[in-house]
């Protein structure tokens, strides 16, 4: 079976756990703005539409087209031949989404979908297909988005129904919201160990019935449609539906036979418990959840020995919460449960925090339109540390240099408002590693990112690891950090001199804060963390000079130099990269900055043809290339080889007063300034560039200020 490229929405928040879930399944995955790209088999997406407990809608393209306006719309959509995907005698229903200049309403968009898809019918074969928007055979879905049209298949329709729910409470949780708070809490781990789980307000029973569905390995697609297909439309793999629905039956027989009844539910309000029961025996799993009326406070003791907490405490506006209730539940659980761990989904941060409970990390996700504060605690009561043991001489050196950098850097950290900032780089040769310090924006909590230089092959093994326990024994002292908020990664050079790789696939991202704007940063799976620390001056620098400009970053890696700039009240920002990863992690770094709107343009491309083809002109450009890219969808790039040709084609686009920022991190770059000075004049800013905690290496990076001649 060929593959295809497809789309899998979420609710914003879950782009990673989605991403990470389709990769489990066997797919190929990319996490974007509330939802997923996936390259996959048309049984991949199935499979999705049976097992994805996070996904809103599977979405299988069909056709695509330039849109520039409604005749384009209409025009493109009436070449498609609609026949292969709809018979006469079936109902139909499009929804559309659309976003920039040349169609302005979706349901017009919708309208005029329906009309070319209705006429072509009629010139194929003299007869046409019925809309049905309440419960069509085949669903069309519509985006139009930059100029180009999709039209995909909705393949399941809403895929938080389970199919089980009847009566539920005054704000009810979705299914795939309940999955993300458990599956950030590790459920499916501490039920492996024998965890049981516990939600002290339950509500409808949301979050403890998808705990027993997601124990007992039952596919969250298996009641949703029953006997019957998710769609009548004539490309659906009817029996590779069959083969993928048996084999769910099988392992939820399984599964269901091995379940312990390890579930228990609380809440205040009787009828709500008796609602709660009823949606567990709807949904097969009654037998195993303990339900029962209590208080929050009365706290709750288990007889398991550990797992998990879990719980959607009220915060609509509706119920007027306040923070009382929040600190009642952080008492009673760390009174009674304080070895277990915690995913409460919580009105905002400052709820959060009104629980006491020390956080291994807050996320931010959205209950409807209602944004979220998710606080997962790994254990609800930290256990008295004993006394750390004293440092060797080794390590008291690394601590002794790290608390004179503290001393010496404090003054121009708080008067700068730093919070993300080198501490160290190999400042004791032997104890080779960068550290660098980052402070969450949302609840203060202080991280180390410890990068280790790989050791030269004439050190022994054991002696390398011997020093790096000393330097990390140093800096937790130091820093005063337990040691799950200190996260170790290692430089190696790898094929092709590449030092890039993952580490780890856990999709956990932290706020930190640079200057006014809000930057997302994953510590854990990458080397680089999302933000270039040294490069905070620069990027500064662009949000001083960027009023009312039109603002170019081009190779724009996270995006938070586009940020800088729209903060900085940028009229228009063009962000250019060939990775989707990236332009995704944008696109949150802008939302959390609530920045959007079709001023800011986010562009897949190899930047080199893009701006071969571009003809728009700007008044403030940020060029950051890497060294070297070799990319199977982009021709090769040496930034020694290319950057004359690359800076010719940047200045093109240069406005005529304009400013082009030219930075590179390549040791051994050099700048071809003689070939160069023929187009623009240069001026080398690299002095002004180095920020205070990266003085002890200057050379860490190059930057230069281009003009037109």
């Amino acid at each position: 079976m060929s593959e295809s490229r497809f789309f899998v929405s979420c609710a914003r928040g879950l782009e990673y756990l989605l991403a990470d879930e389709l990769i489990a399944g066997g797919a190929k995955a990319t996490a974007a703005t509330a939802g997923v790209n996936v390259r996959g088999t048309l049984r991949d997406a199935q499979h999705a539409l049976l097992w994805s407990r996070l996904a809103s809608r599977v979405l299988w393209p069909v056709t695509e087209f330039d849109c520039a306006d409604e005749a384009a719309l209409y025009s493109g959509a009436l070449d498609t031949d609609w026949t292969l995907h709809l018979y006469a005698n079936q109902t139909f229903a499009v929804d559309a989404h659309v976003s920039g200049e040349g169609i302005r309403h979706g349901g017009f968009a919708a309208l005029r979908l329906k009309d070319a898809i209705v006429d072509r019918y009629r010139q194929e074969r003299g007869e046409r297909p019925d809309v049905d928007t309440e419960s069509p055979d085949v669903r069309f879905n519509l985006v139009v988005r930059k100029g180009r049209a999709i039209v995909s298949i909705d393949l399941g329709g809403a895929l938080h129904r389970r199919g089980w729910r009847g009566e539920q409470g005054t704000a009810p949780l979705k299914e795939p919201l309940a999955a993300a708070v458990l599956l950030r809490g590790r459920w499916p781990k501490l039920h492996g160990q024998g965890g049981g789980l516990f939600d002290p307000m339950c509500g409808s029973g949301t979050l403890l019935i998808e705990g027993a569905l997601m124990a007992a390995d039952v596919a969250p697609g298996l009641r949703r449609y029953g006997d019957t297909l998710p769609t009548a439309w004539p490309g659906f793999d009817v029996a590779a539906w069959r083969s993928l629905r048996n084999e769910a039956e099988q392992r939820a027989e399984t599964g269901l036979a091995a379940l312990k009844p390890v579930f228990h539910g609380r809440d205040i309000d009787p009828g709500v418990v008796r609602n709660a029961r009823a949606n567990a025996l709807s949904a097969g799993v009654a037998e195993w959840i303990d339900f029962q009326v209590a208080d929050v406070r009365d706290g709750f003791q288990p007889p398991e020995a550990n797992g998990l907490v879990a719980c959607n405490p009220p915060y609509d506006v509706r119920l007027a919460t306040g923070s009382d209730l929040y600190q009642a539940l952080g008492d009673a659980l760390k009174r009674t449960v304080p070895g277990w761990s915690a995913s409460l989904l919580c009105g905002d941060t400052t709820l959060a925090r009104a629980t006491g409970l020390r956080g291994r990390k807050l996320y931010t996700l959205y209950n409807g339109a209602i944004e979220c504060a998710l606080l997962v605690c790994d254990r609800i009561a930290p256990e008295v540390r004993e006394e750390a043991p004293t440092l060797n001489e080794g390590a008291q050196m690394v601590a002794n240099r790290l608390r004179k950098t503290l001393k010496q850097s404090k003054a121009w950290r708080e008067r700068d408002g730093i919070s993300c900032w080198r501490a160290y780089d190999a400042d004791i040769p032997e104890y080779a590693a960068a550290i660098d310090a980052y402070t969450d924006a949302d609840n203060g909590e202080r991280w180390l990112h410890v990068q280790e230089y790989a050791a030269p092959a004439d050190i022994p093994e054991a002696l390398a690891r011997r020093r790096l326990g000393d330097l990390l024994a140093a800096a937790r002292e130091v820093f005063e950090l337990p040691r799950e908020r200190v996260v170790l990664k290692t430089r190696r050079i790898g094929k092709g001199g590449s030092k890039y790789g993952q580490f780890d696939q856990r999709g956990e991202r932290l706020v930190v804060r640079e200057g006014r704007a809000r930057v997302l940063v994953n510590l854990f799976d990458y080397l680089d963390t999302g933000l270039f620390l040294d490069h905070r001056p620069l990027r500064m620098r662009l949000n001083a000079e960027a009023r009312k400009l039109r603002f170019l970053n081009l190779f724009c890696y996270t995006g938070v130099a586009t940020v800088q700039a729209a903060l900085g009240d940028a009229t228009a920002t063009t962000s250019v990269d060939l990775s989707a990863t990236y332009l995704g992690w944008l696109a949150d770094n802008l939302r959390e900055n609530e920045i959007g709107g079709p001023g800011h343009q986010l562009v897949q491309a190899d930047v080199m043809e893009w701006l071969r083809s571009e003809r728009s002109q700007y008044d403030l450009i940020f060029c950051d290339p890497p060294t070297f890219s070799n990319s199977k969808r982009a021709q090769d790039l040496d930034i020694q080889r290319d950057h004359v040709e690359l800076l010719r084609l940047v200045m093109a686009r240069l406005a005529a007063d304009g400013v082009l920022y030219f930075s590179n991190n390549s040791r051994r770059f050099k700048l071809e300034n003689e070939a160069i000075a023929e187009f623009a004049i240069i001026e080398d800013i690299t002095p002004a560039t180095i920020p205070p905690d990266y003085a002890r290496d200057p050379r860490i990076h190059r930057a230069w200020r281009l003009r037109q001649r």
